[in-house]
């Protein structure tokens, strides 16, 4: 009788050797994510510990990363150089009025270009798609120029509307959309749902995950929007925190330490929306790039 405790033995080598080296590639690359995350985080951690040095050490010579104390008053400084908390409840009110109007529409206009079937529904996506390649700088003047003839000039409303409507929004939803089985909707269909109650009853609750991902995108684009808030504001009634951050830049020099701290304060509600939403976000990332039909 054959002795097959040799070729048994050569099976355990080879997957002791395939195990160790799942576990070398995995160290590896948990190793490389760790130094990569660090490097992004670098200007983060420049800019807590500049907000907590005195004002005359920020640009010393040699740069260092801690002054010689702990200079919490950046922080009083920081918070009343300028309106912080109207600015706070202005960006706040901003970003969420334009990440409810923006996931309304996006996923009405995405509902259509995925689950109906109309004439020349690809290539009014495709048009739609292609305002996408349009810089910011582009539409700046036409639009500010048709918001001051709605006479919303220095109003919320022309900071929250003209950003509701997004195509980048809809493709991702449409994206996501196309995953969705379409038996859902004749299931739905069987039951007597209009078009209207499929998307409200079917698709939405099963598109959190990327429902999740727009609002993420929304709202921080919207928290940290600089360009359009400085041109169509004018009084501090409207005006957001990255304007205020701004106001640290003087005409004989920059109070950086007054900035960072501000800057510090700022990043926390969209840090705590960020975290709140992390597992919506990757699921929802992961998701969107399969749809193909």
């Amino acid at each position: 009788m054959e002795d097959k405790s040799p070729i048994i033995a050569g099976k355990l080598h080879v997957r002791n050797l395939d195990a160790a080296r799942n576990r070398f590639l995995s160290i590896l690359s948990n190793l490389a994510l760790f130094i990569i995350a660090f490097v992004f985080m670098i200007p983060f951690i420049g800019m807590v510990f500049t907000s907590l040095k005195p004002e005359n050490e920020v640009l010393s010579i040699p740069p260092t990363l801690f002054g010689t104390r702990i200079d919490w008053s950046n922080y009083v400084r920081a918070w009343t150089f300028f309106p912080f908390g109207r600015f706070l409840l202005n960006s706040v009110f901003v970003a969420l009025a334009t990440t409810v109007l923006a996931v309304t529409t996006s996923s009405l206009a995405a509902y259509a270009f995925s689950r109906l079937r109309f004439r020349g529904r690809d290539t009014l996506f495709l048009i739609y798609l292609g305002t996408l390649m349009i810089p910011q700088q582009v539409t700046v003047i036409p639009l500010f120029l048709l918001m001051k003839h709605f006479g919303w000039s220095d109003t919320f409303q022309a900071m929250i509307v003209p950003s509701a409507f997004t195509a980048f929004g809809t493709f991702l939803l449409r994206q996501f959309f196309l995953t969705i089985p379409y038996e859902m909707e004749e299931a739905g269909r069987i039951d007597g749902c209009s078009a209207f109650g499929l998307y409200f009853r079917i698709i939405m609750p099963m598109a959190k995950p990327g429902i999740a991902t727009l609002s993420i995108f929304t709202f921080i684009g919207q928290w940290k929007s600089f360009l359009w808030p400085l041109i169509i504001t004018n009084t501090d009634r409207c005006k957001t925190i990255p304007l205020g951050i701004y106001m640290f830049n003087g005409q004989y020099g920059t109070d950086w330490s007054g900035m960072m701290a501000a800057a510090s304060i700022a990043i926390i509600p969209s840090m705590i929306i960020y975290a709140f939403f992390q597992r919506y976000l990757v699921e929802g990332i992961s998701i969107t790039g399969m749809g193909g039909r």
